[in-house]
């Protein structure tokens, strides 16, 4: 106890002599609170910007999941589909420059609040005319509606048939008319998807750069990552309510689904389509509520507070700072600057031009850039249009193709993309073997689409389309076909679509063309009998049919499973080589033209792919059209049949001649590589020390690449499929 005690003592004593510098103690207790306060504040940024990338990522994936059922309900075609799918890019490019210049300067936070919700706006405009187009009208003959009076399909007597069921006369066009107030509403689709890409805008550009400044160095990529995983779980969720709400029919809640005749396997049948629309639309509104709260600036970590790169955002604050300190004689200079006067404004915009012909005097930058673009070409039109190839190739409805699709291919392509980076970093591949994975991805994803062809269902046989009413194919045109000896005595229309199924398997465009005599029953179990066209070239005797088309062929649900595989393959060794691709991109640029050359290569993929390519893609599968419904006032609407050989032949065909001839630039940007690379120089690149591009210090430049590559927007990555 003595010993404890002389110790104790002598500790204190020692405490009192030796001064004890209280300064430090506060700084250190400060230093601690403002790193609490800038993680604190950090992370709850980022769990907020990573629910704004999941709710823009389903809304995008939900579009997709929706492309025929708009073309359905709005009676357009493929081509101008395609339009409306191009509008998200053309909004996002008719502000981008503004805001991620002028963004920096602003309350950022507060600016992505405002960009959801305009991008919830955008997504409730979509839904919008639902309420006011009125019910869905479907084709359909009036004895198959629930009714008392029943009506023969094949009269004689044209005074006999009801208005419906014959051409419509001139007038009853004009009434018509007068009450399709919804036969222009797509415009609303249009201009809501416009405005989606709009609100989308200052997300990616704003928020990465908002993490970038504030969150400690080391953690910066880990966030950025995070933000991206859960960009890519979005479009999961996206094509998941897509077959939800693609089950539900259209006006559920609005009319009697006893009394609904189609059921999802018709291809007039149109889901709850809008209903998603709403609920990604109050998604986005959720998501933008923090940003609100959060501040404009968070506390700058110490590693940070030293470091001699400073911030985009922190550059404008000191230009900002500058200028209050500026003479009348600076600010009549600035002004100047802003009328176009001032030499300084001319010197710098002239600073541009040797800049971008010193980017485009890079030969691997542009022959990437032209591999890019029309790789992303043939990506966005097979992505954009999945859907419909799967319901008429191989007659599945929507409801399941999205399933498949968001259950399947989406999670392919995630562990493509991070099967990617993760060989780059296990094998310390350098640019040149970034170029060759990035080829070989190519390649083999394309070698591998190629067996699709061989993995296509056969055309349904319907009479007078694709098959004549004696069991051969049509010679003649097939407006013509049509008609035959055995429907010659009734009064059909040609323009009508009200398939049924024969006894003999095949499909009629309607009952009247199959020349049935009456009917029994009403609604679903509609039968009908006494059809003179049913069963003609296999017996004399005529026979029965039921509502709705025939099923594909036997064989087509193995070529379906068959399909599945491949494409989950496809889509897989395809985005393994996105990764290694975009490493090319940035360790082949001078450091300060970095954020240019990626600038140029978004701008460039959004406008020569994101715009086009479901515009061509949707013009090319509109000519594989074997019959065309028709509007109440006249003109053509959706197609309700292709031929399924032609559309295989159209979707992959497009898809893969692109794909080729962006290998071909892959592999000129490979050949540029090796002619300017030596042995030496493939060893050092491995080890991160120097590339292949010809510039000189590159370690630094590996560190600013790597956080970089996080950060940057890939274009449909989401959804590529």
């Amino acid at each position: 106890m003595e010993i404890s005690s002389k110790e104790h003592t002598h500790f204190f004593s020692n405490n009192t002599i030796v001064p004890v510098d209280r300064s430090s103690f506060k700084s250190e207790s400060s230093a601690s609170k403002e790193k609490q306060s800038c993680c604190g504040g950090i992370k709850i940024f980022l769990g907020a910007l990573s629910f704004v990338y999941f709710a823009k990522a389903l809304s995008g994936s939900y579009l997709k999941s929706t492309i025929t059922q708009i073309e359905r309900r709005f009676d357009i075609p493929s081509s101008l589909v395609g339009v409306i799918d191009g509008s998200f890019e053309i909004g996002n490019l008719l502000i981008i420059i503004l805001v991620s210049y002028f963004g920096a300067k602003l309350h950022r936070p507060r600016i992505i609040g405002a960009g959801c919700l305009i991008m919830s706006a955008g997504t409730f405009l979509i839904a919008m005319p639902q309420f006011f187009m009125g019910r869905y009208r479907y084709e359909r003959f009036p004895s198959t509606i629930n009714s008392t009076v029943s009506f023969s399909p094949c009269l004689q007597d044209k005074s006999q048939t009801p208005l419906s069921a014959l051409e419509k006369s001139q007038t009853k066009i004009n009434a018509g008319c007068e009450k399709e107030v919804g036969s222009s509403m797509w415009i609303y689709v249009l201009l809501g998807n416009l405005l989606r890409g709009i609100g989308e805008t200052p997300i990616q550009p704003l928020g990465i750069t908002y993490i970038d400044d504030y969150a400690v160095e080391e953690n910066a990529a880990l966030y950025i990552g995070c933000v991206q995983t859960v960009a890519i779980i979005g479009p999961i969720f996206g094509f998941l309510l897509g077959s939800l709400c693609a089950k539900l029919y259209v006006d559920i809640g609005f009319v009697d689904l006893d009394s609904i005749t189609i059921s999802p396997k018709d291809v007039e049948w149109v889901g709850a389509w809008w209903l998603g629309y709403l609920i990604a639309g109050v998604i986005s509104i959720l998501a933008g509520i923090p940003f609100w709260f959060l501040p404009k600036h968070l506390p700058k970590p110490e590693s940070r507070k030293d470091s001699s790169t400073s911030s985009e955002h922190s550059k404008f604050i000191i230009e900002e700072n500058k200028e209050q300190r500026t003479s009348y004689w600076q600010q009549a200079k600035i002004a100047e600057m802003a009328k176009g006067k001032a030499p300084e404004f001319s010197s710098r915009l002239l600073k541009f031009f040797p800049s971008l012909k010193n980017l485009f005097g890079n030969p691997v930058y542009i022959l990437y850039l032209c591999a890019s673009i029309i790789q992303f070409n043939s990506l966005i039109g097979m992505v954009t249009y999945k859907p419909k190839y799967i319901e008429q190739q191989y007659g599945q409805t929507s409801s399941k193709t999205n399933f498949v699709i968001g259950l399947i291919n989406i999670p392919a392509v995630a562990f493509g993309i991070f099967s990617g980076g993760l060989i780059m970093k296990k094998f310390g591949i350098g640019v040149l073997g970034a170029a060759k994975l990035s080829l070989g991805s190519s390649f083999f994803g394309y070698l591998l689409l190629l067996s699709l062809f061989a993995m296509g269902c056969e055309n349904s046989d319907v009479a007078g389309l694709t098959v004549s009413y004696h069991g051969a194919k049509p010679m003649t045109d097939y407006k013509e076909a049509l008609f035959s000896e055995c429907n010659s005595g009734c009064s059909c229309s040609k323009n009508d679509w009200d398939p049924i199924c024969g006894e003999d398997g095949v499909t009629y465009v309607s009952a009247c063309l199959a020349g049935c005599q009456a009917s029994n029953g009403s609604g679903k179990n509609t039968v009908f009998f006494n059809c003179s066209c049913v069963g003609t070239f296999e017996s004399s005797q005529s026979s029965s049919a039921v509502v709705g088309p025939c099923q594909k062929g036997n064989e087509c649900p193995k070529m379906f499973l068959y399909f599945l595989v491949i494409s989950v393959i496809t889509s897989y060794t395809l985005s393994v080589g996105g990764t290694p691709g975009y490493i090319l991109v940035l360790r082949c640029i001078k450091p300060h033209l970095k954020s240019f050359a990626l600038g140029i290569y978004t701008l460039a993929i959004r406008v020569l792919a994101g715009i086009p390519a479901p515009v061509y893609f949707g013009v090319a599968i509109d000519t594989t059209c074997l019959k065309w419904g028709n509007k109440r006032c006249g003109g053509r609407g959706a197609c309700r049949l292709y031929d399924s050989s032609a559309l295989r032949y159209v979707y992959l065909g497009l898809t893969l001649v692109l794909g080729t001839v962006s290998t071909f630039f892959s592999v000129a940007v490979l050949w540029v590589l090796r002619k300017r690379s030596s042995p030496q120089d493939e060893t050092l690149s491995a080890s991160g020390e120097r590339g292949t591009c010809g510039t000189k210090s590159r370690k630094d430049n590996f560190v600013n690449s790597d956080r970089l590559i996080q950060s940057t927007y890939w274009p449909e990555k989401e959804t590529r499929l």
